[in-house]
């Protein structure tokens, strides 16, 4: 059953109640031609019952693998403030999470995809390039977090793997020229990460970034999966994006 929240700077709590799917709103146009961003909504599924016995340890083992180390802020998307250049975090490339965790892969392609679908109002396609299809983005203790950035395509799928009662929490600016983390903190919804549940979500002007957590002894985990729609196909994906990631021409 699909869960709509949004609009509330504060965490989705248990036990909220199920309602509709929230469709995207199309913004007003403004004399310039862009648009105005209104508050930030998201939709959420649990699929708790659905998944394989055992998918946390699973990932888990496969995250605790990841490539740990400070990654350099992302031409284009980046929202950082100019002095921070790279932040520290861990990553399983789509090769690996195909290799490690096919059923994953699966999903995304098959279950995900459809529940993509009900969460948009357009028709959703994955990606047809896998290097960027479904991702693990792993923080481990105190001192990683996820660059604050916007999205390119127009769809996000993420999937928490892991539950963390404080830290660890996607931060989603309602302003879309917040240009650093204290800019996004300052006006926001904030989304507190339970394992099993599925969000889907167009960040485009919403600059968004997750918090480092409050444990050392604790990691993050969160599948990341890029979605596109007929009026913004992964054709418009910015090229800088796969030069700068996996040095494309």
């Amino acid at each position: 059953m699909p869960r709509r929240s949004g609009s509330a700077a504060r965490p989705m709590e248990p036990g909220t109640a199920l309602t509709e799917i929230s469709a995207p709103v199309r913004a007003p146009k403004l004399q310039d031609g862009d648009f105005m961003p209104r508050k930030f909504h998201w939709t959420t599924f649990d699929l708790n019952a659905r998944f394989p016995v055992g998918w946390q340890r699973d990932i888990r083992a496969v995250a605790a693998g990841a490539d740990f180390r400070e990654f350099p802020r992302t031409p284009v998307l980046s929202r950082e403030a100019p002095e921070v250049q790279r932040i520290s975090r861990g990553r399983v490339h789509a090769d690996q999470v195909r290799q490690h965790l096919p059923w994953l892969y699966r999903s995304y392609r098959g279950e995900f995809l459809e529940l993509a679908g009900l969460a948009c109002a357009e028709r959703v396609a994955a990606a047809s390039d896998d290097r960027y299809g479904v991702v693990l983005n792993v923080q481990r203790g105190t001192t990683m977090r996820f660059e604050c950035h916007v999205d390119s395509n127009p769809l996000t799928g993420l999937l928490f793997c892991t539950d963390h009662q404080a830290g660890g929490e996607l931060v989603f600016a309602h302003d879309a020229t917040a240009a650093d983390v204290c800019s996004v903190e300052r006006d926001c919804s904030v989304i507190r990460p339970r394992a099993g549940h599925l969000i889907f979500f167009d960040a485009r002007h919403h600059p968004h970034y997750a918090r480092p957590l409050a444990a050392a002894s604790d990691m993050r985990v969160v599948a990341v999966m890029n979605f596109y729609t007929e009026s913004c196909p992964e054709s418009t994906r910015p090229r800088e994006l796969n030069r700068h990631l996996y040095g494309d021409d």
